[in-house]
């Protein structure tokens, strides 16, 4: 099994899902890491997870990366470690600039919580190399505020043509359209990498899409292939 340390910062809200995917579902060791923490455990993938962190004042995940941990996990990320930011923590990665780009409001300025159909528009990343062939789209639940995803002109390309844009919201047949953009994401980006491949940020909740009792077992692939990625390289 592999090693994961998830992180909890105060107003974190989706930690203990993780945790719960991780180690029961799973069956991974899981190490619980406190936002004051000034070491990091060994571990093979940190996971930032959903939530509040420091309840969102200023910008969502403003203050976050601000944290003692932050320091070892952009150490980590910078060794080659893997860093996961579900959702808050997608946006703290951005916040962190261990990601490009920045979240805004979502153009219809109201919370959005509902299961979306997501394009793997990038299927040779260490995060969906075990995404079924064939399985063009997964259903994966949304619950963010602060979502739409925006990016200078430069970024925007250089994340096209190094392949760093993972997902993108779909129309249920794969297709990316404007219809099928629920926040106003440029390019409908739902989730991206960074150029060495080994962070990634979502806004979409995979570890809410891990059992069947939860409606979708899709999100269980990129937890997989994370842990395919790390067996192979051992």
């Amino acid at each position: 099994a592999m090693r994961w340390a998830v992180v909890t910062f105060p107003g974190s809200n989706c930690d203990q899902d993780c945790v719960d995917q991780l180690s029961r579902v799973l069956e991974q060791d899981v190490v619980e890491v406190w936002h004051k923490d000034t070491t990091l455990p060994e571990v093979d993938c940190v996971v930032l997870p959903g939530g509040f962190s420091y309840g969102d004042y200023l910008r969502s995940g403003s203050i976050a990366r601000f944290a003692p941990i932050m320091a070892e996990v952009k150490k980590f990320a910078e060794a080659g470690g893997y860093v996961f930011g579900i959702c808050n923590g997608f946006q703290i990665l951005l916040e962190a600039r261990m990601l490009p780009g920045a979240m805004q409001r979502n153009a219809g300025m109201s919370f959005i919580c509902e299961t979306l159909p997501l394009k793997v528009t990038n299927r040779n990343t260490a995060l969906t190399s075990r995404v079924p062939e064939g399985t063009e789209v997964l259903n994966i639940p949304i619950a963010h505020m602060d979502g739409n995803y925006t990016a200078d002109a430069d970024t925007l390309a250089a994340l096209e043509a190094n392949g760093q844009i993972v997902f993108q919201y779909c129309a249920p047949d794969g297709s990316v359209t404007a219809d099928a953009n629920p926040n106003g994401s440029l390019r409908n980006i739902a989730g991206i990498c960074n150029e060495a491949g080994n962070v990634y940020g979502m806004m979409p909740h995979p570890e809410r899409a891990s059992e069947a009792i939860l409606g979708s077992v899709d999100g269980a692939w990129l937890f997989r292939s994370l842990i395919a990625q790390v067996e192979a390289s051992r």
